[in-house]
Order: structure tokens, then C-alpha cells, then sequence
């Protein structure tokens, strides 16, 4: 949501989030010109059916984070000689993506991450998407990515990789000050456990977070 407002304010025009895969061959879900929602993804786009699934294949509720799965006439049946693959994506007329989201009251859909992403902490799902978005909010903070690490216990909490704006130096302290930040604004159980100030994230040509590169630092 940061990121779009401050792109509506520095160009005068709104920025259209969606989402669609080479699977679907099309975006299925997006914000309109007259419908912009930023922090969401949009509603769903005319002629395609979409819903979120637990791991039993029931639908979720309201504000439930469960897997996207799709249904458009424009969905391919099969990968190319990837038999396994193809019969855990491609399941009637459904088209299970690897998305998890969430769907508000209103009916906007939510990214919350790549499946295997997701953190399960507490008994629940924390999605990293969320958390940096969170962090990003904090004035010092320039990007920030979230990776699951096990404590003492072996179970996991979430740890936070933050790139710090020009001219603001890494402590202890502001650690703290972050860690506090962001336990004010979102559940208390996603807040990160440890914070690493670091010079870059690690990045792939297209600007995408390499998490599993972030994960051999852990």
C-alpha cells in the first residue's frame, strides 16, 4: 500500500496491481482504473473464478489465508513431461498457483506469499509479505525481507533482513526501535525476532528477493 501511494504521488496516475502465471496465460485478478485498493491485488477479472483452500481443499473464510486456486478458459492442462507437477497444479478445472492470500470483507484478494514461503508461527500463518510491509513503513528502513529461522525450541519465528535508508546508522538499539514499531501495527506473533542490518538484498535480474540465499545466511 506505501509503495502504490507514493507512486500515485510522484507520477499523478494510479499503479494497477494484478496478478496472472504463464499457466493461466492471463492476469485474473487485478485493480481497475476506477477501483484501485492499494495493499490488495484487486477483484477478479471477467471470465475467470477464483477462491482461496486450506490444506483439505475447503474453501476459507473472510480474512482466512488459504492457497489461490483458478478457474479461466485460458489455463493450460498440463506441463510438458512433468506428470507429478502437472497433476498437483492442473486438478479439474481448478488451477492451483502456489499463492496464498487472503480476500477481505469488501472482496479484494490479499497476497500474503508463495506457499512455500509462508511461515507457520504459533499455530499460525505469517505471511513475510506482510511483515515487510510493515517494516518499510518505518522512516529508517530502505527495503527489508522476512525469512523463517527456529529458536532455542526449534520452533520458527520470523527474522528480518533490513537495508537502512542513506546516512542512517545500524544498532542495537534501533533494532529495538524497529522490532517495537512493528509489534504496534501488526499481531504481536509476526513481529521479527531478530533483526540483521545488512548492505543489499540479494536479488535476481527481474528485482525478485532471493529468500534461499537469505535462508544459507540464517
Amino acid at each position: 500500500a506505501e509503495i502504490g501511494s507514493q507512486c500515485q504521488q510522484r507520477l499523478g496516475a494510479p499503479l494497477l496491481d494484478g496478478i496472472g502465471s504463464t499457466e493461466l496465460l492471463h492476469i485474473f485478478i487485478s485493480n481497475r482504473l476506477d477501483d484501485v485498493h492499494y495493499g490488495s491485488t484487486g477483484r477478479p477479472v471477467p471470465g475467470y473464478q477464483v477462491k482461496l483452500v486450506d490444506e483439505q481443499d475447503g474453501e476459507t473464510g473472510q480474512d482466512e489465508i488459504g492457497e489461490l486456486v483458478v478457474n479461466g478458459p485460458s489455463a493450460a492442462t498440463a506441463y510438458w513431461n512433468q506428470r507429478d507437477r502437472s497433476l498437483r497444479t492442473f486438478r479439474g478445472a481448478w488451477t492451483y498457483t502456489g499463492d496464498k492470500y487472503r480476500r477481505d470483507g469488501a472482496g479484494y484478494y490479499h497476497y500474503c506469499g508463495r506457499a512455500d514461503d509462508m511461515l507457520k508461527v504459533s499455530g499460525q500463518w505469517v505471511s513475510p509479505f506482510e511483515v515487510e510491509a510493515t517494516l518499510i513503513r518505518h522512516e529508517a528502513v530502505q527495503e527489508a525481507a522476512v525469512i523463517g529461522q527456529e529458536d532455542e525450541h526449534q520452533l520458527v519465528k520470523p527474522r528480518a533482513f533490513v537495508v537502512l535508508r542513506a546516512g542512517v546508522q545500524s544498532s542495537p538499539e534501533l533494532a529495538r526501535e524497529i522490532q517495537e514499531f512493528v509489534k504496534a501495527r501488526i499481531a504481536m506473533h509476526k513481529y521479527p525476532r531478530w533483526i540483521e542490518f545488512i548492505d543489499e538484498l540479494p536479488k535476481t535480474a527481474t528485482g525478485k528477493i532471493q529468500r534461499f540465499k537469505l535462508r544459507g545466511n540464517g
